[in-house]
């Protein structure tokens, strides 16, 4: 059945995917953009552009009351995020109360802190930068006559774009065979997922998600820091060398999102599998990353 849809961050490096995918899906699309230099990006996929600011409630409550469904993928990533997303996410529950129609909104499998099996019923642990959006999160499943449901992305790559041109920019070691740095020793894990297979989920979430639902975006592939980074190094012509970095520089170096970074996590995503038939089929990120050049 075609919607609809509001989307929020369309030109960001996963909401574009997401707009791709539902315009693919014959849904119709507003996108929310922030600035008249924007507008093109989305018009030129099919989107229909709605300049307006993320802490605009009413603007947010217009646009959301005359759609019969919101994807909620945008952040400003600085300081202003926790402010910003509360009340973007006031606006969309308001304007949607008591409609059943379908809100979906984005937090991150980090939210878990570490673990060898993490699922989505595993305790929060969030790292300090993600923490605002436990009770957002929360918030939102808990809603009434909202057909609500959160998803929980991983490290996300694909296209070139996400984390790993990070690893890709990190330290390099002196002398006449430098080693790409690590983020941390290297031994931890990192819970992954291709973002085309994530703008899949998102979908799925908007079209049939029950009320309520909460979905891990994680491929079912979680390598070590080592594995990636020796990877990416050999992407760059430096053959696959590399060296674990201290995690205290590590923080000095990254600040909160190494502390997020220094997380130990391996995921499934089984239960998007489950109730919503996803079925994640880009490639991993270690074949990804071989093709990719940084």
């Amino acid at each position: 059945m075609t919607m609809r849809v509001l989307l929020t961050g369309g030109t960001g490096y996963i909401g574009a995917s997401v707009l791709d995918r539902l315009i693919s899906g014959g849904h119709q699309v507003t996108a929310v953009v922030r600035s008249a230099e924007k507008t093109e990006l989305v018009r030129a996929k099919g989107a229909v552009p709605a300049i307006a600011d993320l802490s605009d409630g009413e603007a947010l409550r217009g646009l959301a009351a005359a759609s019969d469904g919101v994807i909620h993928v945008a952040s400003p990533g600085d300081e202003s995020s926790a402010t910003v997303d509360k009340v973007a996410v006031t606006s969309f529950l308001h304007a949607l109360r008591d409609t059943d129609r379908p809100f979906v909104y984005t937090t991150g499998v980090w939210l878990h802190g570490s673990g060898s099996a993490i699922t989505e019923s595993t305790a929060m642990n969030a790292p300090r930068l993600t923490a605002w959006r436990v009770p957002l999160a929360e918030r939102v499943r808990d809603a009434q006559g909202v057909r609500t449901s959160v998803i929980a992305p991983a490290v996300v790559y694909g296209h070139g774009g996400g984390l790993l041109n990070l690893v890709a920019a990190g330290p390099r070691t002196a002398g006449d065979a430098p080693a790409l740095t690590m983020v941390g020793p290297g031994d931890q894990h990192w819970s992954t997922v291709h973002v085309d297979d994530l703008a899949e989920l998102y979908v799925l979430a908007l079209e049939k998600a029950p009320a309520g639902s909460y979905f891990f975006g994680a491929g079912g592939v979680n390598p070590t820091v080592r594995e990636i980074t020796e990877a990416v190094s050999r992407s760059v012509g430096l053959a696959g060398r590399v060296e674990p970095e201290p995690v205290v520089q590590t923080l000095d170096r990254l600040g909160l999102l190494g502390e997020a970074l220094l997380l130990d996590q391996q995921a499934s995503g089984d239960i998007a599998r489950r109730v919503l038939g996803w079925s994640p089929e880009g490639p991993s990120i270690l074949d990804d990353i071989a093709r990719t050049d940084f």
